[in-house]
């Protein structure tokens, strides 16, 4: 059966195509939906401009996100995470401490727009994608630092030895 797509259907097609579906497809998901109709000249002009709307927000939505990605190139956040003498860490730092990172700094993001493999559980520097749609992807920097506890400020000093008593 032929339909034609009223919205883009991931590994079937884009708006604006005229697709062959099984019928049982079509009658219990695509037409119910409101995803595709039958490709007659009425629906091709309906659709059509329907398209036109779709490609001129996409493109709206696509300088956005490009000027997003612009804005947050090559910035550098530090997460500060409890770690053991070898640098492993004690839990993980995921999608959701970079995004509040990032929010500290005035940049706001969704945890979906993360990409990372696995959890960070090492300290170290690590280079983040970030993508923000439809081809926009940028990069950011993370670094991952131990958590200083309170003995271990860097402006205090030792405890010095007890100076002895004077001879007078």
């Amino acid at each position: 059966m032929k339909v034609l797509l009223r919205r883009n259907v991931p590994m079937l097609g884009k708006i604006g195509e005229v697709v062959e579906v099984k019928p049982g497809y079509a009658r219990n998901c695509l037409l119910p939906q409101r995803l595709a109709v039958a490709p007659t000249a009425g629906n091709l002009k309906a659709v059509e401009a329907e398209k036109q709307r779709y490609l001129e927000e996409l493109a709206a939505r696509q300088a956005e996100s490009q000027a997003k990605a612009d804005a947050i190139r090559g910035k550098e956040v530090t997460i500060a995470a409890r770690a053991n003498e070898e640098g492993h860490l004690y839990g993980s730092v995921g999608p959701a401490e970079i995004v509040a990172a990032l929010a500290e700094q005035g940049v706001f993001l969704e945890e979906g727009n993360i990409a990372l493999d696995s959890p960070i559980r090492q300290l170290d520097k690590y280079d983040v994608q970030v993508d923000l749609g439809e081809d926009v992807k940028s990069m950011i920097h993370v670094w991952v630092v131990p958590v200083r506890e309170e003995g271990q400020g860097a402006g205090q000093q030792p405890l010095a030895e007890p100076a002895e008593p004077s001879a007078e």
